[in-house]
């Protein structure tokens, strides 16, 4: 190992010597370079410098590894725990209203809120990013403790989603700065799958206590024991980034320094924006797709899973669902990833995959939806299905089908805009048309189901979106999607 290092230090100093010696930072005439000093730079990044990684305890501390498990607990406590209580639907209260335009209100400033985080991020850094995007999920969470105690305090509610969606917005923008800063070219597979489960499991382990909590109640909402947890957990999770370390103190397992990328400005992030949708037009056929990635979770967590169960039934619901959303994205994930197919094969599988599930769950949940109204089932009902109701295995096994779709119809699309490019930066882009279309959906549909629109209404806007986003998504297959990715796909 210290041969290793020695060498690689030598072969870094030859560079310099050499271009200190035949391009001296006075010279001239060199074409493409103002010094002689820029042309180091250039040899020495082919050779960066290696740096001994600490040892002993600090080394665990200090590893690469340790603090992507660190973020995936942060975001484990916080939005995972927040999917686990959306998931109840109603944020587990009887009436749906307060959740509904909570939700509308935390999307729509979380669309906004992205825009300006990159900003924030880079003057106050990822952990402290971080710290303060944490902190809005156990406000959110306390505010439905406080309307289980004070039932006229749903404006509390709303207030705490759009602090939440500011709040998400820091938190995701620093995630990212994080999971790209730390992994080697070669391990990020492995970091982002490491996170991902982390954090998914939030959800698992969420559901699985508010389903102890509730196992035994009579009444329709989650108990204060459950938001209680649920703080304390959220506020655990808030404090990790302050215990983390210092992202210019890290070194990779290379041996390389790491540093942060830099967030765009809000400026820069919109011109980018418009740059890439001029440069690659063809990612507006996924316009719609991106729409639907969030709007079917109105209908499965208020308008099926609160609108038919009581809250035992809704608690084992949601253990199920984010356990299917597991199976789902890893399964969707092992078929796109078979490289002996080629890449465009793949995507038309997994289009025909997704399409067959569209169908199936909704043709399914059809026959479900056509059985009751707004009106034949309010959210103080006392015939709400229960487990040991006939009729209820069927409807669980529909919900679990609707989790399969969720994750599977969210790495497609992540799946598909890798596939355009291998850019960073232009798929940064990607992504932020991505969370930006999703979001204003959700803010959208959120708001439908606070105004009380029909449940037959919002379950065929999801179905006809969701066919919607497959039907405009198959012509950028054809057109977009190749074996391997030329160079000028790579150009912004």
């Amino acid at each position: 190992m210290s041969g290793n290092l020695a060498e690689k230090r030598r072969h870094v100093s030859s560079a310099d010597n050499a271009v200190d010696e035949y391009y001296p930072s006075s010279s001239p005439g060199l074409i493409g370079y103002s010094s002689g000093s820029s042309f180091a730079e250039d040899i020495t990044s082919q050779f960066p410098v290696v740096h001994l990684r600490p040892t002993g305890l600090r080394g665990f501390f200090y590893h690469p590894y340790t603090q992507v498990v660190l973020l995936g607990f942060v975001c484990f406590m916080c939005p995972g725990l927040f999917n686990a209580l959306n998931g109840l639907g109603a944020g587990g209260q009887v009436d749906s209203t307060t959740s509904a335009n909570a939700n509308s209100t935390l999307y729509a400033t979380f669309a906004v809120a992205a825009f300006f985080a990159g900003s924030i991020n880079n003057v106050l850094g990822p952990r402290m990013t971080l710290f303060l995007g944490s902190f809005g999920y156990a406000i959110y969470i306390g505010s439905y403790l406080v309307v289980n105690v004070h039932s006229n305090a749903g404006g509390f509610v709303i207030v705490a989603g759009a602090a939440l969606g500011v709040c998400a917005g820091l938190l995701w923008t620093a995630q990212g700065s994080l999971m790209l800063a730390y992994p080697t070219e070669d391990q990020k597979g492995k970091f982002i799958g490491i996170f991902w489960s982390i954090f998914n499991l939030g959800g698992v382990v969420g559901a699985s206590v508010s389903l102890g909590q509730n196992f035994h109640s009579e009444t329709n909402r989650v108990s204060n024991g459950t938001y209680i947890g649920f703080m304390v957990l959220t506020g655990m999770g808030a404090l990790i980034p302050l215990f983390m370390a210092n992202p210019d103190d890290m070194i990779r397992t290379d041996g390389t320094k790491v540093t942060t990328p830099r967030q765009p400005s809000w400026k820069t992030e919109i011109y980018g924006l418009y740059v890439a949708l001029r440069n690659d037009p063809l990612i507006v056929l996924l316009f719609p797709m991106f729409l639907a990635s969030n709007w079917f979770y109105t209908w499965q967590f208020n308008d099926y899973n609160a609108a038919l169960f009581n809250i035992r039934a809704r608690s084992l619901n949601n253990l199920i669902y984010w356990i299917s959303q597991i199976v789902g994205s890893v399964s969707i994930g092992l078929l796109l990833d078979q490289h002996q197919f080629p890449r465009r094969a793949r995507a038309f599988a997994g289009w025909s995959i997704l399409l067959v599930f569209v169908l199936v769950v909704h043709t399914w949940a059809f026959f479900y939806q056509r059985t009751y109204t707004r009106q034949s089932m309010p959210p103080d009902s006392s015939f709400k299905m229960d487990i040991y109701d006939k009729g209820y295995t069927s409807h669980l096994f529909l919900y679990i089908f609707c989790g399969l779709l969720d994750s599977m119809w969210q790495t497609t699309a992540y799946w598909m805009m890798g596939a355009m490019s291998n850019d960073p930066a232009k798929l940064a882009y990607f992504t932020g048309f991505y969370k930006s279309i999703q979001s204003a959906g959700a803010a959208g549909v959120w708001r439908a189901d606070a105004m009380k629109v029909p449940y037959l209404n919002l379950f065929l806007s999801t179905w006809a979106l969701l066919i919607a986003g497959l039907v405009f998504s198959l012509p950028m297959i054809h057109l977009r999607v190749k074996d391997h990715t030329d160079d000028e796909d790579e150009v912004l």
